[in-house]
């Protein structure tokens, strides 16, 4: 049964200028460990890949705490909630999946639900998509 559904989109261009504003403290206050330092390596070798990268991130979090009815709000938090993919042993290798931490995990599991969620970008727009749905029981 489907718990709550989210989306959003993100202009890539107010990313890159947060970017430009803030330095590396705006991408260490959204991504959490794991994905920091995918957009370090990215942003080295590609800067502009390494703003989509930051991008689609940011508007899966955002479809993603929407989709639970949080927000911003605790026990949804930025870095608590990691947008990951499936490794190549998986059948869907590539797949984003949703990957939580600490007390939005604990939070997550204790009502029951699983998330799916897509990010996609094209030139300005990074945009995602998440169906939270709760677990049969």
């Amino acid at each position: 049964m489907i718990y709550g559904i989210g989306t959003d989109i993100c202009d890539i261009r107010r990313i890159r200028a947060s970017l430009e504003r803030h330095g590396d403290r705006f991408a260490e206050k959204i991504l959490s460990e794991l994905e920091l330092a995918t957009w370090r390596a990215r942003s080295q070798r590609w800067p502009e890949r390494g703003v989509r990268y930051l991008a689609t991130r940011f508007s899966a979090k955002e479809a993603f705490s929407k989709a639970v009815g949080l927000g911003m709000r605790m026990p949804m938090t930025w870095r608590l909630c990691e947008v990951s993919k499936l490794g190549i042993d998986s059948p869907n290798a590539g797949k984003p999946v949703i990957v939580l931490h600490g007390e939005l995990k604990t939070w997550f599991e204790a009502q029951g639900l699983r998330a799916h969620i897509t990010v996609t970008d094209e030139t300005d727009y990074a945009a995602s998509f998440c169906v939270v749905e709760t677990l049969d029981k």
